[in-house]
């Protein structure tokens, strides 16, 4: 196998990929976390005796295989077997609730469940029919992944994966009812590994602390794997955790939210840390003040690049935060090869430098949502030439220089007495009073202006609601005056950081 070949091909599968990188340099550690560490040849090995198993129990291409667990080695593994059988991959956000954990399961049609004990007692009391379970954390979740798989020196038969096959289903994040199913096909996931191909080698070390469920994380994790790097896995992050094993493994990529980077820069001790390894750190999945972006640049070794996008695909946009300290206030420009325009409410296109809902697409595109026709096509937008875009849900504007400045969730715009409010921008002014940790803005009903503007912050020992209340309200304009500011000890977020604005929603009622 030439692997310059398989990695400079319009299309190659990644299990063919693992299996060069063992055999080329199968002493090297490929995946590590706390307990386990795996040479590339040991990956290899699991991943057959896991896909061998699962064919001798009837699972083949397209059919799904659940997964729920914290972040393991041997959970790496078990994805390699899902994939290397041509089965999908039903990646399971073990931080939502048993109703929903269970209906994504079903959703799947999954007979094979891996799982640890987290998972398992979260599902406590919901029936999941016949489906098998198996343990990757040796607990009594299930029957035990290691006795489970087949003997060492099993091979599974070969199966031909093509680029429309499935590759993983991962869930949205919402926060009430049941998630929608994200469908990505290897063609898909392989356009994600050769965009990130450039920053990544086979001396890469990278540390990943977001979910393997989350498509955050695939952004680096899927690059690193196939590039020959190694993956450094923290079952759960803490700040201070992160910085000592950044500077044990001498890591030189990581994709953190920035809400973990946050967190790490506040550290009074943060420069004491050697992170001179450091060749490039990402960042997405929530807003990224500029301020927090500068004091990367500024203190940690390496470039910042912040990602924006959708997990279903459509466009991306990059900012070398790096290299363009003066659009740190943006998300970048579109990637090499993604279209990005902008569309009023009606869905007529808009001419440059007017703010609306963005569109995109790309050679990076969903097959859909599992399942749920009619939320795909209201998806979908086409240009006048008939070419498929997907709907972001976001409001941005592009600038002269082609930087995208987002605006808000189109959702989470508010309409006070006829004029848009966009949260962020309320958010923003919040977050320059030096008293104030974190802030998110929602609308709330209003019977005279039908939606008003109220705020939730997080607040240094020492200060009042009130100040930063007048603070806010002295430097915004009449219409987007906040009617209420209401402190709390944390906003609500996802397992990727995203703030759960539906949550403060429902604290109001």
């Amino acid at each position: 196998m030439n692997l310059d070949a398989l990695l400079s091909a319009e299309f190659s599968n990644l299990p063919e990929i693992v299996r060069c990188h063992a055999v080329m340099r199968p002493d090297a550690i490929a995946v590590a976390d706390p307990e386990v560490r795996l040479t590339w040849a040991e990956f290899d090995m699991l991943g057959d005796r896991i896909a061998a198993r699962l064919q001798r129990e009837g699972v083949g291409p397209g059919r799904g295989v659940a997964l729920a667990g914290f972040n393991s080695a041997h959970h790496v593994a078990v994805w390699l077997g899902v994939i290397r059988t041509g089965a999908v991959a039903g990646l399971i956000t073990y931080s939502a609730t048993g109703e929903q954990m269970a209906a994504m399961i079903a959703d799947t049609g999954a007979r094979h469940m891996f799982l640890d004990a987290g998972a398992a007692a979260t599902l406590a009391g919901f029936d999941l029919g016949d489906i098998q379970r198996i343990a990757m954390d040796g607990s009594d979740a299930g029957e035990s992944l290691l006795q489970w798989m087949d003997p060492e020196g099993s091979v599974p038969e070969p199966v031909e994966i093509k680029p429309e096959s499935g590759f993983n289903i991962i869930y949205s994040s919402g926060t009430t009812g049941i998630p929608k199913g994200i469908v990505h096909s290897h063609a898909m996931r392989w356009q994600h590994i050769q965009r990130g191909l450039p920053a990544y080698g086979p001396d890469s070390v990278t540390i990943l602390s977001t979910p393997m469920y989350s498509n955050t994380t695939m952004a680096s994790f899927l690059p690193t794997i196939g590039s020959g790097g190694k993956i450094v896995l923290m079952k759960k992050f803490d700040a201070h955790g992160f910085l000592a094993l950044a500077e044990r493994e001498r890591a030189t990529n990581t994709m953190l939210v920035p809400v973990q980077y946050r967190r790490i820069m506040a550290l009074p001790d943060f420069d004491s840390f050697d992170l001179s390894s450091f060749v490039m750190k990402y960042c997405t999945s929530a807003p990224f003040p500029a301020a927090l972006k500068a004091d990367i640049v500024k203190r940690w070794p390496g470039g910042l690049i912040e990602i924006y996008g959708l997990t279903e695909g459509g466009g991306v946009c990059l900012l070398e935060a790096h290299k363009y300290p003066d659009k740190l206030h943006t998300v970048g420009q579109p990637s090499p090869g993604h279209d990005m325009r902008v569309i009023e409410e009606d869905g007529n296109e808009l001419p440059p430098g007017s703010v609306g809902e963005i569109v995109g697409r790309s050679p990076a595109m969903m097959t859909g949502y599992n399942n749920r026709p009619d939320a795909t096509k209201a998806m979908h937008w086409y240009d006048n030439e008939g070419r498929l875009f997907y709907r972001h849900g976001d409001i941005g504007r592009f600038d002269e220089d082609g930087f995208l400045t987002l605006m808000d969730r189109a959702k989470d715009m508010i309409i006070s007495g006829g004029f848009n409010i966009y949260p962020s921008d309320l958010e923003a002014v919040l977050l320059q009073h030096p008293g104030v940790v974190e802030a998110a803005v929602i609308g709330a009903p209003s019977e005279e202006w039908g939606e008003t503007p109220v705020g939730f912050v997080v607040l240094r020992d020492g200060i009042k609601t009130e100040e930063v209340l007048m603070f806010v309200n002295s430097k915004v304009g009449k219409t987007q005056r906040l009617n209420r500011l209401i402190e709390t000890g944390e906003l609500p977020r996802s397992a990727i950081g995203k703030v759960l604005k539906r949550e403060l929603r429902d604290s109001l009622t």
